[in-house]
């Protein structure tokens, strides 16, 4: 079944935000089964997202476990010592992110670029009340998401080949964008409606 592309953002959108309020052992257990579903249905996408922040979580893994007050995690080590209560909000706030990378992917996998864009497009209608073009945003968007896909792409990774990549001229980017505009559906309006009902009972 196909889904509309913005029905899909805004699932993944209430998908983290029900992360952040559930409870320890509901959030594990809902955080294991979208990191499984990820694994067996967008692998590759898991695989390239982590790499990608493998170091945003070691940061935010040491961040809070040394800047969190407590009881030192190891008492030999005195001061230099991550506090438990850190480490537990540590592994807790990796486990969110960790769900919501899992999420991401499954929705990277289903949308192609252009389905993405449309989505993005589609929601951010309200836009237009405030004056912002939201066809500029769509532009934008686009071309940041085809330099993120080639730098994704290239065979060098160093910081140096990136920076530098930066100042090439890049082909392929055509001065025209056609942007396809889906139709809702009584199955996107069902998706959101149980998405929403879930996002209710985690508040509860």
């Amino acid at each position: 079944m196909k889904f509309h592309p913005a029905a899909q953002i805004l699932v993944w959108c209430l998908l983290v935000a029900a992360m952040q309020v559930l409870t320890l052992g509901t959030l594990l257990v809902a955080a294991g089964f979208i990191f499984l579903l990820a694994l067996l249905v967008s692998a590759h996408k898991l695989m390239q997202l982590l790499r990608r922040t493998r170091w945003i979580m070691l940061s935010l893994l040491l961040i809070y476990a040394y800047s969190t007050p407590g009881q030192p995690l190891l008492d030999a080590l005195g001061v230099l010592s991550p506090s438990r209560e850190g480490l537990g909000d540590g592994v807790l706030q990796l486990t969110r992110l960790l769900a919501a990378l899992a999420g991401l992917a499954i929705l990277l996998d289903r949308l192609h670029r252009q389905q993405l864009v449309s989505g993005l497009y589609t929601i951010l209608a309200p836009l237009r009340w405030l004056g912002v073009s939201r066809e500029r945003v769509a532009v934008r968007l686009a071309l940041t998401l085809h330099y993120a896909e080639v730098a994704m792409l290239r065979e060098s990774h160093t910081w140096q080949d990136n920076l530098r990549s930066l100042f090439e001229p890049h082909d392929g980017i055509s001065k025209q964008m056609e942007l396809t505009l889906y139709r809702f559906a009584i199955s996107d309006a069902l998706l959101l409606s149980f998405s929403l009902l879930l996002l209710w009972w985690a508040l509860r």
